[in-house]
């Protein structure tokens, strides 16, 4: 089964996908994710190359991508303080949405990148069986494409 145009991701409350939903101007994808810059190779001072961002992509009723507003709260030298300004936020920007409600979605593929890190659900092929990829969150859709996905 190829992948659809338009893939469908499942709320889930209290785990990945807990900040999704709709708003009066279509759908809305948020997360608090860490990620390292694109090339990283790990050394011992990792915790200073790992960075906290908050997320929120917005897409029309179809799935298009609309934007992004992608923020860096802090490392993981500072994690606690890096995660909780990234919550808040994102919660700011979520109550900002005219309307917005938690619920599934359904989008199509996008490309955003901010400081060397790809934010995006991207085609991907993994041993022969092509799937999207959410990043930097690294949640895999597959078939049958019921909006669950693994981690």
């Amino acid at each position: 089964m190829t992948v659809p145009e338009v893939i469908p991701i499942a709320h889930e409350p209290g785990y990945h996908t807990d900040t999704i939903g709709h708003w009066d101007g279509g759908q809305f994808l948020g997360s608090v994710v860490a990620a390292f810059p694109n090339g990283y190779t790990v050394t011992d001072d990792w915790p200073a190359h790992k960075r906290w961002h908050a997320v929120l992509h917005t897409f029309d009723a179809s799935g298009h991508h609309l934007g992004s507003r992608v923020e860096r709260t802090g490392t993981d030298e500072n994690h606690r303080t890096a995660v909780e300004t990234a919550k808040n936020l994102l919660t700011r920007w979520l109550d900002a949405l005219p309307g917005h409600r938690y619920g599934d979605i359904a989008i199509r593929p996008f490309r955003h990148e901010v400081d060397d890190v790809l934010f995006g659900l991207v085609i991907e092929t993994f041993e022969g069986t092509e799937h999207a990829e959410l990043y930097p969150d690294t949640l895999g859709f597959y078939e049958p494409w019921d909006g669950s996905y693994d981690t």
